[in-house]
């Protein structure tokens, strides 16, 4: 995206939208290839004096920065921000239901932390999160079972959320953007407001919601993917197939599946006779040799990298066969795709749950823990006949109106923003 121009104003860049981006360093300008830990103290030491060096910049180029927005992995830019004398607001990108169990987790509220210490070994023991429906252990972030397990992949997660809380608990309003809509999460949005935390829904934030983004996507000035995309042959095919007829299965752009694994939903699509479109990335394609795809060659196509709104939007797509990421969970919602999910860590158990128990519009798939949590060929099967039915089909189609009218000109979504860009406090609801 940017140059090596030793000007560091030349290395803004401008998108053919006319968004300007401006550079900040993490302290591995090189490239990082290590520890995930390693890699946050870094952008942790670093960020915040580059991120100073940004705003200084700015405002003496009579261009001053009025309004900041960052996501919680870089919570501390909201002091950098104050220091600057410019108001901040943390952009929430998961569920409002996984902000709500952080906060009232880190509060000790109805002592849950408790619950959860004693509870952690054991997935489907219940418990309660003031405000939000019934949940088992399972349903939680993967962070709040890990704790105290320094060598965990994420063990960053549970400091740096009480980081976010603590950034928070310091603003006389704290004020929460949600990538989420009331409809579908109320019960977060009135607990997280009963704790003093004013929840701004304005979501489902996808670009594919926006028609006057269309021409702009195809405009070479505005791809700002991070990945290179594949070829268009997959999207031919896929407007070549009957409505609601392909599985789409991906388990997101940084999950790595193992061979058997990979094995497992080869042999369940081969068996189930249904075409497909499998998203299967470069990292994962290298644990193969090709006999596992040979299971199902012929009844659809495995790509590495879709298009964003080119997947569950098509027509053609009756399934979503997913982590359970937040951003693919708002897309089968939008999409009307019903879901089969198969979450692996952080928030995703918790947006399965959403999909399967307050939505009505998937089912999660059962693991064999035991063999390292691969979802089975069987049980593969078994979730895609049942999320294919028409019953979860209507729900995933009731869901689909609602996301899209939250998004649309008027809808509660597109209404808070406006109101939170006009620098006031309202809130939409339905």
């Amino acid at each position: 995206m940017f140059s090596d121009h030793a000007d560091a104003a030349a290395v803004d860049h401008v998108d053919g939208a006319g968004v300007l981006y401006v550079p900040f360093s993490d302290g591995f300008d090189a490239g990082f290839d290590g520890d995930i830990t390693d890699y946050m103290l870094s952008l942790k030491a670093v960020g915040p004096r580059t991120l100073d060096s940004v705003l200084a910049r700015l405002r003496d180029a009579d261009t001053p920065v009025t309004q900041l927005v960052y996501t919680q992995v870089v919570s501390w830019a909201a002091d950098v921000a104050r220091a600057h004398g410019v108001p901040a607001v943390l952009y929430w990108i998961q569920q409002a239901a996984v902000l709500a169990a952080y906060f009232h987790l880190s509060r000790g509220t109805d002592s849950l932390d408790q619950a959860v210490a004693a509870a952690a070994s054991n997935p489907w023991a219940d418990t309660r999160v003031r405000g939000l429906p019934p949940m088992r252990v399972r349903d939680l972030p993967s962070s709040f079972t890990t704790a105290g397990d320094d060598h965990h992949p994420y063990a960053f997660m549970l400091p740096d959320m009480r980081e976010v809380l603590d950034v928070l608990g310091r603003e006389d309003t704290p004020t929460v953007l949600a990538n989420t809509f009331h409809a579908m999460e109320p019960d977060a949005v009135v607990t997280l407001s009963q704790s003093g935390i004013h929840v701004v829904p304005i979501g489902p934030v996808l670009s594919f919601l926006d028609a006057s983004t269309a021409s702009a996507s195809n405009n070479n000035n505005n791809n700002n993917n991070l990945f290179k995309m594949d070829g268009k042959g997959y999207l031919e095919w896929l407007d070549a197939q009957a409505a609601g007829s392909v599985v789409y299965i991906s388990f997101g752009s940084s999950s790595t599946m193992s061979k058997r694994q990979i094995t497992e939903v080869a042999r369940g699509m081969a068996e189930s006779g249904r075409q497909f479109l499998w998203v299967l990335i470069k990292d994962n394609r290298s644990e193969v040799d090709g006999d596992e795809l040979k299971l199902c060659a012929g009844g659809g196509m495995v790509v590495g990298v879709v298009r964003p709104g080119k997947g569950a939007v098509a027509p053609g797509v009756g399934c979503f066969v997913t982590h359970c990421g937040w951003n693919s969970t708002l897309e089968s919602v939008a999409c009307g795709a019903p879901v089969v999910g198969v979450p692996q860590w952080t928030d995703q158990g918790t947006n399965a749950w959403l999909v399967e128990r307050q939505l009505g519009t998937g089912v999660r798939a059962a693991v064999i823990s035991d063999k390292d949590g691969v979802l089975e060929a069987g049980e593969l099967r078994r979730c895609i006949s049942f999320v294919t039915s028409d019953v979860v089909r209507a729900m995933a189609e009731l869901w689909k109106g609602k996301a899209r009218g939250a998004a649309a000109v008027g809808g509660s979504s597109e209404r808070n923003l406006r109101a939170f860009v006009a620098g006031e406090v309202a809130l939409a609801g339905n």
